[in-house]
């Protein structure tokens, strides 16, 4: 029996939708050579991680087998799977695969940090294969909301896998390459160990749609519309950019594109030929000089970004020009669970300005790139594969995808992330847990999730602030009074004196109690005073702020 093994472990992804990071090895158990498919990012929240920029996956165990690595593979150019390639690439050292469109974007994101375009090596699609230490490794191409996605497939020792990324079986996607079910029936036909697929829609009971049939009705709205039209979308949605672009042309409007993400995705799309005959567009300046009605607006931010396109024209103006009673603003995109709250502060900010709001809960202007139900279960039906491991999803996708391969006699794998699972034999096993987290991107630097930077921001900005500053003389007594400054509180509570006042009369009256060995000792000094100004907070506004504590002795 060999001793070598197959391994998968995710390290975001699985159990949760965003931050997409899985691992496969094949080798002697903790020897594996080593492949990385997708680098991801999530975004925070004001909630869970205020002031933090972006969330990355915790690579820590990756870094202490960096010289394992053969390589990183991304699989397409969405944020959730390409969006830490740059965070991370100085701790892996790896080298990065991808497809034309998808290294395109790659590579302006490493060129940030000062990488040079060569870390990022460009690989043709199916049939063109590379190997990587003991594995064989193509893109296979699928559709999905971005062009050129690729799903991947790993020639390894112990049996093939096929890993799917994110994707729809969409086989007239406007921009893009169709899905070819023959070409993935003739990939697969010899025999599939594992398919590790997408599960993000696996609750959507209907077959999904295609992007194509979004036009006509696009079209239609734009057509009976008389202001100015502003349509948002996923900025890398190039096929829903185009679609909405070419209704504007035929409605004779003009059409103009505002936020760099979207110009920075269309540019990638022409530069690798992904995007041919878009509509001419103009500048800012120029739809100023034109009547509403003969002017469309392209815009980013269908999530409710606070600095995108179109939270600014909700606020008012954004590159001179601004929205109008009897204009029409179209949400060409479904809403990510966890941004409903700034997508509807957005919609009410522009009906407030009689503009009318039109968004997807028709099911006319939006179709979702990923598969729903039934075209997973086609997925299983083409691959036919012995071993099933859902991921893309959270812990209930997950779950309901083992049950759906389960109807097909397909074992199913419920891994989450940090759970190493061995494929070598007939029945997949947990080999071993690995501790798995999160990273934060916060201004310049990274921290841990648990260094307990943002703890203190949600503490701080839950509970207020308070600073005490007091002197010391060279006899260990207090040098006057101790004094107080007061952030995120209110000035006066319940006693109706000024809070500070306050704090600093009980502070006081401590230090005129306190024995002389609490007064030498900077520790117990410390913690006294933070203990009084808490209960005091307390008991004047209700809150029991944070405390720091600034003791001067003079010497």
């Amino acid at each position: 029996m060999s001793s070598e093994r197959l391994i998968y472990l995710p390290l975001g992804g699985a159990g949760e939708i965003g931050m997409n990071a899985y691992v496969y090895g094949y080798g002697k158990p903790n020897e594996e050579r080593l492949i990385v498919i997708d680098l991801g990012v999530t975004f925070p929240d004001m909630d869970g991680s205020p002031g933090v920029d972006l969330i990355l996956p915790d690579v820590s165990w990756l870094e202490e087998r960096k010289d394992r690595i053969e390589a990183v593979f991304v699989t397409h150019a969405h944020e959730d799977h390409v969006g830490a390639i740059s965070h991370t690439y100085s701790r892996l050292e790896a080298p990065i695969y991808a497809r034309p469109f998808t290294a395109n974007i790659a590579r302006r994101k490493m060129s940030e940090y000062g990488y040079p375009d060569e870390a990022v090596t460009v690989m043709g699609s199916w049939p063109e294969q590379r190997d990587f230490g003991p594995f064989k490794v193509g893109f296979l191409p699928i559709s999905h909301s971005i062009p050129e996605s690729g799903a991947l497939v790993i020639g390894t020792p112990a049996g093939r896998i096929v890993h799917t990324g994110d994707f729809k079986l969409d086989e007239t996607p406007v921009v893009g390459e169709a899905f070819d079910p023959e070409l993935w029936a003739e990939v697969c036909k010899d025999g599939v160990k594992v398919l590790v697929c997408d599960s993000t829609n696996v609750f959507s009971p209907n077959a999904g749609q295609s992007e194509i049939t979004v036009g006509p009705e696009i079209e239609k709205m734009v057509l009976a519309a008389t202001g100015m039209v502003v349509a948002t979308t996923f900025a890398s949605n190039v096929a829903r950019v185009k679609t909405l672009a070419e209704a504007g042309e035929r409605a004779g409007r003009s059409i103009v594109l505002l936020g760099r993400a979207m110009r920075r995705m269309l540019e990638a799309s022409i530069e690798t030929g992904v995007l041919k005959d878009f509509p001419k567009v103009i500048s800012p300046d120029d739809a100023k000089a034109l009547p509403r009605e003969k002017v469309m607006l392209l815009v980013t931010g269908s999530q409710g970004e606070r600095r995108a396109a179109s939270a600014q024209l909700a606020r008012g103006k954004y590159m001179g020009l601004t929205m109008k009673e009897g204009d029409t603003f179209l949400f060409s995109s479904k809403t990510i669970p966890g941004n409903e709250k700034g997508v509807i502060h957005i919609m009410n900010a522009f009906s407030e300005k009689g503009v009318d709001v039109v968004d997807d809960s028709s099911g006319h202007f939006h179709v979702s790139g990923h598969a729903n139900r039934p075209d997973i279960q086609r997925m299983h039906d083409i691959v036919k594969p012995e071993i099933l491991i859902p991921m893309h999803g959270e812990h209930r996708h997950l779950r309901e995808h083992v049950k759906l391969g389960a109807e097909k006699d397909i074992t199913g794998v419920l891994a989450v992330n940090g759970m190493m699972i061995d494929l070598t034999g007939d029945k997949p096993q947990v080999a071993e847990y690995i501790e798995t987290g999160r990273t934060y991107l916060d201004g310049s630097v990274q921290i841990g999730a648990l260094d307990g930077v943002v703890r203190d921001r949600i503490r701080m900005a839950l509970n207020g602030h308070v600073i005490v500053t007091l002197i010391m003389d060279e006899d260990d007594e207090p040098l006057g009074d101790p004094w107080c400054e007061v952030m995120g509180l209110a000035e006066t509570g319940t006693s109706n004196t000024a809070l500070t006042e306050v704090l600093e009369a009980d502070l006081s009256q401590f230090l005129g109690r306190a024995n002389a060995k609490t007064l030498r000792d900077d520790a117990k000094l410390n913690e006294a005073l933070r203990k009084i100004v808490r209960q005091t907070g307390q008991n004047e506004v209700g809150k029991k702020p944070e405390v720091t504590i600034v003791v001067s002795r003079l010497s």
